[in-house]
């Protein structure tokens, strides 16, 4: 089985068009996609909870 692939943080700001501030806001008001912390201190994040979480905002505007 492949592993899932992990994104930067910087690559979901650039397919977001968000900036670093915006998405840490998003995030506190408890949105966003989920992120794993790796021992480093890295953040990643899933392709799959991406795409699940920009899926959810195209269903919750198309109500």
């Amino acid at each position: 089985m492949a592993r899932p692939q992990m994104l930067k943080l910087r690559d979901v700001l650039e397919e977001i068009d968000m900036s670093r501030a915006a998405f840490y806001r998003m995030r506190a008001r408890g949105n966003g996609p989920r992120l794993v912390k790796l021992p480093n201190g890295h953040l990643r994040c899933r392709r799959a909870d991406l795409d699940r979480w920009l899926a959810s905002g195209e269903q919750q505007t198309a109500a």
